[in-house]
């Protein structure tokens, strides 16, 4: 709990997509995917707590002082991501935890 006060928790994300471009936006409480697979309906991950998440580019930054929200919310993004009914070897596509550190 203290460190979670003093430096924060950090994990670095990467939006990965090869076949149809995904983007990503934050709106609220909620980040929603969309055109991942080429899905015309909008994939949705709920940010949990009062958790920080950056989006710049191909990378997502959440951030956090509460180690169980900021990783409830990171594994929210990666299950909303994940693929069924194809091949995981040739369909790559989704984001995925790069790092994790604190600030």
């Amino acid at each position: 709990m203290i460190i979670g006060l003093t430096d924060g928790f950090t994990y670095n994300m990467k939006i990965v997509y090869a076949h149809f471009p995904m983007t990503v936006k934050k709106a609220g409480n909620k980040i929603t995917i969309e055109n991942f697979l080429g899905e015309r309906h909008p994939r949705s991950a709920k940010i949990v707590g009062d958790v920080n998440v950056q989006i710049k580019g191909d990378e997502v930054i959440v951030s956090g002082i509460n180690k169980e929200h900021v990783g409830q919310t990171m594994a929210n993004m990666e299950q909303a991501t994940k693929i069924k009914g194809r091949d995981p070897r040739v369909f790559q596509d989704g984001i995925y935890l790069v790092s994790k550190n604190k600030r």
